[in-house]
């Protein structure tokens, strides 16, 4: 048996008549709130689970509160921990509302991270002005009131407090993005320019070796084979060198042998063994100065940051008849001065020469960074995300975007921004990520004063 025809149980015209009067009352008693979806930035590929969100758009929409008398939930919870709040809120918004002003800008086939556009859906974002907090949807109930003249006009959206857990939160608002600014694991970097320049003191001595010949330069080397020079004499003190390899005709063989310490006080030339490195062959003798005095020594002062090509060095002359010394530098991985070899001694010196060491390529750094934006490390390639940046200290608040996988950031390495291709230098970090809750130092230090872990038994004295 079928319904009566002669009674529609709502018509177009009834259901649009409905639908007006629900979105008057929302504008006339409900509150502007701001509706932000969430996108999905990476997922896991077997549990399906969300990793890492970013919530960077945002839609203002009325809503009436349901719960009128204040939030619902269990409230403030004072706990072992820290006061713990849970909050809730009730909105209800309206679905045709939504369906015009919302949807049409967050279709899944134009945003490729929102698979869901079409309602609101569990996991999005309310900000509530009235208290200044964010809040989380944890369900929508879109049957409520139920079909109401045969149609739906509203969405309940159930809301509990937001909490902060890495995602990136770029609204433009600066309300909303504020809040979450000081959140998370964060790491304060104290940068410098994209550039310092590195120094170095040389010490000058007689007895050296003055020049190491390669009377065969051997074939078939893996690695750099080891340099042994044999003593100096009592008082003295001993040359050492290292091998430099290349190769020829797609054999590696010993293409020169640069000195690391000329030594002093020889009286007669020292024996060169060349051994290991997986090949044979290569062979050296060397002459000596044991009158006047040369370069037998390059300690580094300090490293210098910046550099991404060997910089020039120059020192200063010896008195007349004398020759210059010529030394190259090594270069680390956070692109400073490691070491210093010595090419030729030079011969003559009264006095240590004065060491000139050119500057890098560009001593200051370049540009702002960006809020939010992503920042990679030159060397380590760790990932973070820009918390804030102080131009005038240049300290730069970051938080790792991936915390199980990053390796830390390197002391003088370049941190570059992907967005603003700012470029600054790590002049030092604090290593350990915090956040303001975390007590992980205290509790570390209080535990050292009950237990010695340095023991072999902590426990007990066997």
């Amino acid at each position: 048996m079928t319904l009566n025809p002669f009674f529609l149980q709502g018509s177009p015209g009834e259901q649009r008549l409905v639908q007006d009067l629900i979105n008057e009352q929302l504008k006339m008693y409900g509150v502007e709130v701001i509706y932000i979806p969430r996108k999905f930035v990476k997922k896991e590929t077997i549990l399906k689970e969300v990793s890492s969100s970013k919530f960077d758009d945002n839609y203002a929409i009325e809503a009436y509160v349901n719960t009128y008398d204040g939030y619902s939930g269990q409230g403030d919870i004072l706990t072992k921990f820290g006061m713990n709040l849970k909050d809730e809120l009730n909105v209800v918004i309206s679905r045709e509302r939504y369906e015009d002003f919302i949807a049409p800008f967050i279709d899944p086939n134009n945003i490729a991270d929102v698979e869901l556009g079409t309602r609101p859906k569990e996991g999005d974002l309310i900000y509530f002005p009235l208290g200044q907090k964010l809040f989380e949807v944890k369900f929508v109930e879109h049957e409520q009131p139920f079909y109401q003249l045969g149609k739906l006009y509203v969405y309940e959206l159930k809301c509990e407090l937001f909490e902060y857990e890495d995602e990136v939160i770029d609204t433009t608002i600066y309300e909303i993005d504020t809040q979450i600014q000081e959140e998370g694991y964060i790491t304060t970097l104290n940068l410098v320019g994209f550039g310092s320049t590195a120094s170095a003191v040389a010490g000058i001595s007689s007895g050296y070796i003055r020049k190491i010949f390669l009377n065969n330069d051997g074939y078939g080397y893996t690695t750099p084979p080891t340099v042994s020079i044999s003593t100096a004499p009592s008082g003295g003190t001993n040359a050492s060198a290292v091998a430099i390899t290349t190769i020829r005709g797609g054999i590696k063989s010993v293409k020169e042998i640069l000195l690391v310490n000329a030594g002093s006080g020889y009286t007669v030339s020292p024996k060169i063994t060349i051994i290991g490195g997986g090949g044979t062959g290569a062979a050296a003798t060397c002459s000596i100065e044991k009158i006047k005095k040369g370069v037998t020594n390059v300690s580094v002062a300090f490293t210098g940051v910046g550099y991404t090509k060997i910089p020039t060095i120059t020192l200063s002359t010896p008195p007349a008849g004398g020759i210059v010394a010529t030394i190259i530098p090594t270069l680390n991985l956070t692109n400073g001065i490691s070491s210093i070899r010595i090419i030729d001694p030079g011969i003559g010196y009264t006095t240590p020469p004065t060491i000139t060491i050119s500057q890098p390529s560009l001593i200051n750094g370049i540009g702002t960074y960006k809020f939010n934006e992503v920042v990679v490390g030159s060397i380590s390639s760790t990932v973070a995300r820009v918390k804030s940046w102080d131009q005038d200290t240049k300290i730069l608040k970051v938080s790792f975007v991936d915390n199980a996988a990053t390796k830390g950031f390197y002391p003088g390495e370049l941190i570059v921004g992907s967005a603003s291709s700012a470029i600054y230098a790590i002049k030092s970090f604090d290593p350990f990520n915090t956040d303001k809750y975390s007590q992980n130092r205290e509790i570390e230090q209080e535990a050292d004063n009950i237990i010695d872990f340095s023991e072999s038994n902590p426990f007990g004295t066997y």
